[in-house]
């Protein structure tokens, strides 16, 4: 599994960071997890609010810190 965290470095792409990494670790699952601030590159991926979240391709969020009960659900 492949999750992106997408932000220039705000405190709430932190924040987004934060809670993704809490997760994956909750949930035991083999994923890596990257934080891509290139705006250049954030903007490849069709989202211009940040900070958002991307697991294997599939835009999940963009514009809010999510809950770790939505990244949970989000893993499995």
């Amino acid at each position: 599994m492949e999750i992106k965290i997408l932000g220039p470095g705000c405190a709430k792409c932190g924040q987004a960071e934060k809670v993704v990494r809490e997760a994956v670790a909750e949930a035991g699952v083999d994923a890596s997890v990257e934080k891509v601030s290139d705006l250049l590159k954030i903007a490849g991926y069709g989202v211009f609010g940040t900070p958002a979240v991307i697991i294997d391709g599939d835009v999940k969020m963009v514009g809010k810190v999510p809950k770790k009960e939505e990244v949970l659900g989000w893993l499995q």
